[in-house]
């Protein structure tokens, strides 16, 4: 039976800031046009952890039963390892992806923006099937678009909509951004795992695009969002101090423009994550004053 402190692990802890930075941005736009309510940031956020602590399970339960996750670098695996039994982690999965909806229903009663259970159905669908069903799309190089779509665009945007009633320009150019760091965060993930998915006839992007081609698409995924930085400051000119994260990203781009490999890429995805969470603490902040 896995203890407290495997639960907590396999629950990915250093994948939160994936849930946890596009609710700040959004949270200090909405501020900016002159709507913050706390608890409706609260329920967003807590939406947000659900749903990434819930698909983490969710890919835990999935791969741990394909046999994917046996040989595996990186944290612990419950299923895989054996520590936990599959029925359990699926348990601890949909549990959260029901929290996730409960909160989640609440904040679209809170709009009256019924249309927004669609999207909160899609949000629970794109989780499960990331690695879950017959065809997971994760296998076959369509988990970056479903990341920056779901951690990106909408829970950036939706925070902002559920809040403000409405997205502006700003919005989406911080949507964009964070969606490119989440995507970061995968394609590290990935870039690691890339000896390992090709022996279980994993094909991520990664897997895809080979070894050369995937450092370069980190790359452009966590320059992109200084860029947008520089645009957003035109406007917004607070919104630069959001260029502090380069000291974060740095330190990772070197290892991976380096050809690091295996364990040597877990930093990374430390590094990527938390500057994701710093530029978007100040973008947020920034946007909010």
């Amino acid at each position: 039976m896995a203890t407290v402190a495997q639960w907590i692990e396999g629950a990915r802890v250093r994948t939160l800031p994936n849930a946890i930075a596009p609710v700040v941005v959004g949270v200090g736009v909405a501020a900016g046009l002159g709507a913050f309510v706390w608890w409706k940031a609260a329920l967003a956020l807590l939406v947000s952890l659900a749903l990434i602590v819930g698909v983490n399970y969710a890919n835990d339960y999935s791969d741990g039963i394909r046999g994917t996750d046996d040989n595996r670098v990186g944290p612990l695996r419950l299923v895989g390892s054996g520590v936990a039994k599959p029925r359990a982690v699926l348990t601890a999965a949909w549990s959260s992806f029901g929290i996730a909806a409960v909160a989640g229903a609440a904040l679209v009663v809170a709009s009256g923006q019924w249309w927004l259970f669609g999207v909160g159905a899609l949000c629970v669908a794109g989780a499960w099937f990331y690695t879950g069903g017959k065809r997971p799309y994760g296998y076959v190089g369509l988990g970056e678009i479903a990341v920056f779509v779901f951690f990106g665009l909408v829970a950036v945007l939706g925070t902002v909509y559920v809040l403000a009633g409405r997205v502006t320009g700003v919005a989406v150019g911080a949507a964009v951004a964070v969606g490119c760091f989440s995507c970061g965060v995968l394609v590290a993930n990935n870039l690691r795992d890339i000896p390992t998915d090709k022996e279980v006839g994993k094909r991520t992007l990664a897997v895809l695009l080979g070894d050369r081609d995937t450092r370069a698409l980190y790359t452009a995924l966590v320059v992109i969002p200084f860029l947008l930085t520089v645009l957003i400051g035109l406007r917004e000119p607070l919104a630069l101090t959001a260029l502090v994260a380069v000291a974060l990203v740095v330190p990772a781009l070197r290892r991976v423009l380096r050809g690091f490999t295996g364990r040597a890429l877990i930093p990374v995805l430390r590094d990527t994550g938390l500057a994701m969470l710093v530029w978007s603490v100040a973008t947020g902040v920034a946007l909010a004053l």
